[in-house]
């Protein structure tokens, strides 16, 4: 079975402030039955990291780059994301292929670059509205599954995340029977490929407009084992319930 998992991608938002809400976080889940992750901006990985080393909540990356080192201004390593505290990174996401023209094969250097840090891959998957509308979904999806995940991926070493991108801040959710369809659909090529210890046990997070008052319905879907969260998970306030949410479908 695979380990259930809240995390909250904080995107390009926070100032050394904001992490009081990792400290309202961690004192509302003291004991959590279930996996926190929290992926801040990279200026506040090291502090974040500090702040809740003895607490329920880990931290994550944004990104890394593919090579340990170099002329790459502006960018980070995934061995500097461990050096700062960080225990896993978020690859592949919709914005990072969008925005800065990542294909799959560039995401799956950069999960072999995490894996050889020691850092767990969130690996970020999902159709355009467009796509969508054409039915190309799960080829799309399994395009990206296919080309950007390398061989040595494993339950404990990588997380799954199906997001949507005409969902991702819009508000927008697939059906439930839309999701359980793509998450079957991740599972079955999970298995098929890394085999049913690996493939079966490799987290599958829903993300795109998780909110609380959604978030137990998507929960009660198959193979839907957490979410990657946007907005929502900003605040401790709004994260909170759904990581209960989470708590209450295991």
């Amino acid at each position: 079975m695979a380990r259930k998992l809240a995390a909250g991608n904080w995107k390009m938002n926070g100032t050394r402030g904001a992490l009081q809400e990792l400290s309202a976080l961690a004192q509302a889940h003291p004991d959590p039955s279930v996996d926190i992750l929290i992926c801040p901006p990279a200026t506040l990985i090291h502090p974040a990291a500090a702040l809740m080393a003895d607490s329920s909540v880990q931290i994550g990356g944004q990104d890394c780059h593919a090579q340990v080192s170099g002329a790459h201004t502006g960018d980070i390593s995934a061995e500097m994301l461990a050096d700062a505290g960080a225990s896993s990174v978020i690859l592949g996401h919709s914005e990072r292929r969008e925005d800065h023209g990542e294909s799959s094969d560039a995401v799956n250097a950069k999960i072999r670059a995490a894996h050889a840090a020691g850092l767990v891959a969130i690996v970020c998957v999902g159709e355009s509205l467009s796509q969508r509308d054409a039915a190309n979904t799960l080829d799309i999806i399994g395009g990206q599954l296919a080309t950007s995940l390398p061989d040595a991926c494993t339950a404990a070493n990588t997380v799954i995340a199906y997001e949507p991108i005409w969902a991702i801040g819009t508000g927008k959710v697939p059906t439930t029977e839309q999701i359980d369809e793509v998450h079957d659909f991740i599972r079955t090529h999970m298995i098929r490929r890394f085999g049913e210890a690996e493939g079966g046990a490799m987290p599958l997070l829903y993300g795109g407009s998780v909110k609380p008052d959604n978030a137990a319905e998507i929960f009660a879907t198959d193979n839907v084992d957490g979410a990657l969260v946007g907005g929502a998970s900003l605040k401790a306030a709004d994260f909170s319930p759904i990581i209960k949410a989470l708590e209450q479908s295991t």
